[in-house]
């Protein structure tokens, strides 16, 4: 689960080690757990990017931003640094400020798309530069020399790329009620990328300290 980029289902470890699917199931939660977060960390800083994604099947009939049978996802990821994705129950512009408001320094740039709900919450930062990808612009250059700076959000949409394709191909559905576990499992191998695997295990051991969840706690909805 800390090296493979798509995770591992639980089905698979089940055959693997030999174990009842629900002990493996369980175990998985478990690692997912001890990868999250923990609660006493820094803020984003530099420029960071900020996103909405929606997670769940696909609604017939449906467009534009969100369905109502889809999660909706916020994520930010600090350019070379870390990813750190919330689910939100609407993606509003209070509820877009108040993440932001936590996980982000102000003295940060922000990069949005132009989506309106970004607008308000971006005048808390040094600055926030959006790309209108509905008149076809993703990327640009704002400045001149020294202190040109590239405009985009690519990094936070390849994220969101990398997870759904992932979602997909691995485990095939997540349930709203355990998104935030699988959520936590993409961010910390987005963040730890750039450490080797092993490493990358043992600091997961080492976040495992003290974290205890009963399988009561966690299947609820399996």
């Amino acid at each position: 689960m800390c090296a493979g980029k798509n995770g591992v289902a639980a089905l698979e470890l089940s055959r693997t080690l030999d174990i009842a699917y629900s002990s493996a199931w369980f175990m998985c939660y478990r690692i997912r757990y001890a990868m999250s977060r923990p609660e006493q960390t820094e803020k984003l800083d530099g420029i960071v990017e900020a996103d909405e994604t929606y997670m769940g099947s696909k609604a017939h009939g449906k467009r534009g931003r969100g369905a109502a049978n889809k999660t909706p996802v916020v994520t930010l990821v600090e350019r070379n640094g870390e990813a750190r994705s919330q689910v939100v129950a609407n993606v509003t512009g209070e509820n877009i400020g108040a993440i932001l408001h936590q996980q982000v320094e102000p003295d940060a740039t922000l990069m949005t798309d132009s989506y309106q709900a970004y607008t308000k919450p971006g005048e808390q930062f040094a600055a926030h530069h959006t790309v209108d990808h509905g008149a076809g612009e993703y990327a640009r250059t704002e400045g001149e020399g020294e202190t040109a700076i590239r405009v985009y959000s690519n990094t936070v949409e390849g994220f969101f790329s990398q997870l759904k394709r992932s979602i997909d191909g691995t485990y095939h559905h997540v349930s709203a009620h355990h998104l935030h576990r699988y959520l936590a499992e993409f961010d910390y191998r987005y963040s730890t990328r750039k450490d080797k695997d092993g490493e990358r295990t043992k600091r997961a051991i080492r976040q495992a300290a003290g974290k205890r969840l009963k399988y009561g706690e966690s299947a609820a909805s399996v």
